[in-house]
């Protein structure tokens, strides 16, 4: 993870289906575009809001900023949490977090759907330690400096066994 990962969070939710059922995939994204927690629920409404906040924020702190759409659990939860004047909501600001969503949805088909939540929670959150670790923001690298930092990755990546 980088070093200001409080600064802005985009939250989002996103709909899974398990065996038939309708499943709410919770979302927090850095400004750097990093998924920094990831939670799949049952429910959509004020409680389960305020359950990932208060993890999220327990485990990487209170973010200056949060940038939301406007589902009225997410108000609702600000207000418990006392982050209500940090909100921020709009047409298009919570693009980067909707972004996030577009490798699960590419990979949801090839995993012929979930069958648990277990399963689901485990797929999501070690694609996300996959695309955090790996993802480089090649336009602010040389190409040797990027070749360098692509090489390290991997090889501590291979060194945890996950390769």
């Amino acid at each position: 993870m980088r070093a200001y990962s409080n600064w802005q969070w985009h939250l989002n939710d996103v709909f899974a289906r398990i065996n038939g059922e309708t499943h709410y995939l919770w979302r927090a994204v850095d400004h750097y575009s990093e998924v920094i927690e990831s939670y799949v629920t049952k429910r959509r409404d004020r409680k389960t809001a305020l359950k990932f906040f208060r993890e999220t924020m327990k485990r990487h702190g209170n973010p200056h900023s949060l940038v939301t759409d406007k589902l009225r659990s997410y108000g609702a939860a600000m207000k418990g949490v006392g982050n209500a004047d940090k909100q921020e909501t709009g047409r298009w600001l919570n693009n980067l977090a909707d972004n996030s969503h577009q490798p699960f949805r590419r990979r949801e088909p090839a995993m012929i759907r979930f069958r648990r939540m277990r399963t689901l929670q485990k797929f999501v959150s070690a694609h996300s330690s996959v695309h955090n670790h790996l993802n480089q923001e090649r336009h602010l690298y040389s190409r040797e400096n990027f070749k360098l930092n692509r090489a390290a990755a991997l090889a501590e990546w291979r060194q945890l066994g996950m390769a």
